[in-house]
């Protein structure tokens, strides 16, 4: 367990170090929240949609948590490449200790960095039905960035390089944000973009999101917390059996 929260502590240092990230991976969200939140929310509010910002939030949200922590991965690589995994390897501490630690650092830079743009997002004109359903809306959360921070270790253990990750994110990771529901409603859909919702995990983190923040949803809550937990358990096995196969 000291291995756990070493890794988780390094993490974190690492993020607190680099204060212009933190500042840079706001912007993305930001110009998401002015560009397509006030611009479609006038086509939005015509269509009988209602508030478009009090829709797009949340989504916004497992965005900024999404891409924060799949970029545990391209740390991991970074470590490979430098020789830092390799020392961190050889430790006497089992292997699943160092995804671990991994896995949550990365979660925990990713919620902070939800946290702030859910702060944002209430600049922008976004509120909660109810306060008391800010503990649930952080269940949703944590358990998106657990999944997403796995996911990123999983395949950086299989990477070599750098170059690779970049693809990763641009065919994997940014598909899976915009077929969420994140920008539009999942219901009434065609059919194959239906399917592809709902074999997206990140589909019920966005929902189970919604539902916190303001009683709508289109999956069970349970049903979502039940998907984020058994798919966050299969990337993590998936990434213990990828980090055993790491050759030191």
């Amino acid at each position: 367990m000291n291995g756990i929260y070493i890794l988780w502590l390094r993490q974190l240092k690492r993020f607190i170090r680099k204060k212009a990230s933190i500042v840079g991976a706001l912007g993305q969200p930001i110009i998401f929240l002015l560009a397509i939140g006030f611009g479609l929310s006038p086509i939005y509010a015509k269509a009988g949609g209602g508030n478009y910002i009090q829709f797009l939030a949340p989504g916004i949200i497992v965005m900024s948590v999404l891409f924060t922590s799949i970029f545990t991965g391209l740390e991991i690589i970074w470590d490979k490449q430098f020789g830092f995994l390799k020392e961190t390897l050889v430790a006497p501490v089992p292997r699943m200790h160092i995804l671990l630690g991994k896995v949550l650092g990365g979660a925990t830079v990713a919620m902070i960095q939800g946290t702030l743009v859910f702060f944002i997002t209430l600049v922008a004109g976004f509120r909660p039905a109810s306060l008391a359903s800010l503990p649930l809306a952080f269940l949703f959360l944590f358990l998106v960035a657990i999944l997403s921070s796995a996911m990123g270790a999983a395949i950086a253990a299989r990477l070599d390089d750098m170059q690779g990750f970049p693809l990763i994110f641009n065919f994997l990771v940014q598909p899976l944000f915009f077929l969420s529901g994140a920008i539009f409603p999942l219901r009434d859909l065609p059919t194959a973009l239906s399917f592809l919702t709902k074999i997206n995990p990140f589909s019920y983190g966005v929902d189970g999101l919604r539902y916190a923040f303001s009683g709508a949803h289109v999956f069970s809550p349970m049903v979502s917390i039940s998907v984020l937990v058994g798919v966050t358990l299969i990337m993590l096995a998936i990434g213990a059996y990828q980090f055993s196969r790491i050759q030191l």
